[in-house]
């Protein structure tokens, strides 16, 4: 076992930095999600430092799915329809198919270092320390602040990004995690999706360090992506534990989101009753009709998709043409 004194025993390259922190030595490595070459760096570093504790950029539940490989199956669909996180699984979903596209050209899992460090630490019965935000609350504060024109182009950004054929290499990864290429990228990041980036980037920074500093020992390895790199030690230098709570916290919906997903059910209540006033119920009726087949047909057709049960089936067909009027509650909410 190293002492204080002697930590770090070894010299490492670029990517390995050494913080002091209070009495405390923390050994930040950076890596690239996808690499074989961080996958090595990691077991290297925790089996020749063999420190107090290693932390991780993880949470729970991103480490408990590295660790049990959790697949499709796994999924909770019924609790995340309810909890209406749709839309950030849908980011998530893209954005982890991403990383697995590039890591199968490189024979690489994503989050293999991750993966290795836990193995590594737990070889070794060292603690580890998960210190990343709930992967939930990061991506909902990022769809949150984020508005609908450039949830567009995020989503449009992820798409090409899946469908790009462009080929990447070890080489092209160890370019990009050098700090002027990382800055660089960074900054383009900011200035087209500056709010995202906050959230993504920063508010992580932050967490991630002040969660470091709390975790035990005095001889840390940390394992955190290259691109959280700057901005980690740059919160080394300051106390940052008041903001927790803040960047813990999912921001309420806006008003004129509220405003507006009641206006539009209104519009169409108002419009069908002065349909009738003025044309009279059998047109109305018509109207009412077509808005109910509209609604509850692709419903229906979606249902029968997934396979879904006959009374389900039905179930969404009737709900749909409800449930459209309504922002609270949707139709997979019912048949769920």
């Amino acid at each position: 076992m190293n002492t204080s004194a002697s930590f770090p025993a070894h010299h490492y390259d670029q990517d390995v930095y050494v913080i002091h922190h209070d009495d405390r030595t923390i050994l930040l490595v950076g890596t690239a999600h996808i690499s074989q070459e961080s996958v090595d760096l990691v077991r290297t570093v925790i089996e020749q430092e063999a420190p107090d504790c290693v932390c991780l950029e993880l949470d729970d539940k991103r480490y408990q799915a590295l660790i049990e490989q959790q697949q499709w199956q796994s999924l909770d669909l019924k609790s995340i329809i309810k909890n209406k996180q749709l839309s950030t699984l849908l980011v998530n979903l893209l954005m982890a198919s991403y990383q697995k596209r590039l890591g199968s050209k490189l024979g690489v899992t994503p989050g293999a270092e991750l993966l290795m460090a836990a193995q590594t630490a737990r070889r070794l019965q060292i603690p580890v320390s998960l210190c990343d935000r709930d992967v939930r609350i990061t991506l909902r504060r990022a769809w949150k602040s984020t508005s609908f024109f450039k949830k567009g182009y995020l989503l449009a950004s992820l798409l090409t990004g899946l469908f790009d054929r462009s080929e990447i290499s070890e080489e092209k990864l160890r370019e990009l995690k050098q700090s002027d290429v990382l800055s660089g990228v960074m900054a383009e990041m900011a200035e087209a999706l500056p709010d995202l980036k906050r959230v993504l980037i920063d508010e992580r920074d932050i967490f991630i360090a002040e969660k470091i500093k709390s975790s035990p020992g005095k001889r840390v390895v940390a394992i955190v992506g290259a691109g959280h790199i700057e901005g980690m030690i740059a919160s080394f230098a300051t106390s940052n534990a008041h903001r927790l709570t803040e960047i813990s916290r999912i921001p309420p919906v806006s008003k004129g989101y509220a405003i507006a997903g009641w206006t539009i059910p209104v519009l169409i209540i108002g419009a069908l009753l002065t349909i009738g006033l003025q044309k009279g119920a059998a047109v109305a009726g018509e109207n009412l009709v077509f808005w109910i087949l509209a609604n509850g047909i692709p419903a229906a057709i979606g249902a029968l998709i997934a396979f879904a049960h006959p009374l389900t089936t039905l179930g969404a067909f009737a709900a749909a043409p409800i449930t459209s009027l309504t922002p609270v509650i949707g139709a997979g909410y019912v048949c769920a």
